[in-house]
């Protein structure tokens, strides 16, 4: 009766997880676009740092003057926290300029390189080795 039901639970695991949805590392190329550089200055709104690519978050003025919300997509956690990122690196209402390539489908979504704080601080936020062009900021890049 144990084996039997080991296998039925068994079973009904393999059909959930093949349900499930498959989350794929992508290549830079599969979603931006590395002849759209685009520089974006606003305010965050929020830091996701979620792998396998953190998510940074803002709000920039449109043509319009109205805030239109962006996200920008960095490297992993762990290589922004080895870059010298910090959690408190750009907190909501931080006001920050960011350098990078915008999404292939043109919405507003953007592969990030860098980000300069107000206060003139420069941080990396690209991802290594992806397809995106070099601009040679990133310092594990081969030069």
């Amino acid at each position: 009766m144990q084996t039997r039901l080991f296998f039925v639970a068994a079973a009904a695991m393999l059909i959930l997880a093949a349900g499930a949805p498959a989350v794929a590392h992508h290549a830079f190329a599969a979603e931006f676009d590395g002849s759209k550089p685009v520089t974006l200055k606003g305010t965050v709104t929020k830091m996701e740092w979620i792998n396998p690519h953190a998510w940074l978050h803002m709000e920039v003025k449109g043509p319009d003057g109205k805030a239109v919300a962006w996200s920008i997509e960095g490297g992993a956690p762990n290589a922004l926290l080895r870059l010298g990122w910090n959690k408190n690196s750009v907190l909501p209402g931080t006001q920050i300029t960011v350098e990078g390539f915008r999404a292939k489908d043109g919405s507003n979504r953007a592969n990030g390189r860098e980000v300069t704080i107000a206060n003139g601080q420069k941080l990396f936020i690209g991802s290594s080795n992806t397809g995106a062009p070099s601009d040679r900021r990133d310092p594990s890049e081969k030069k």
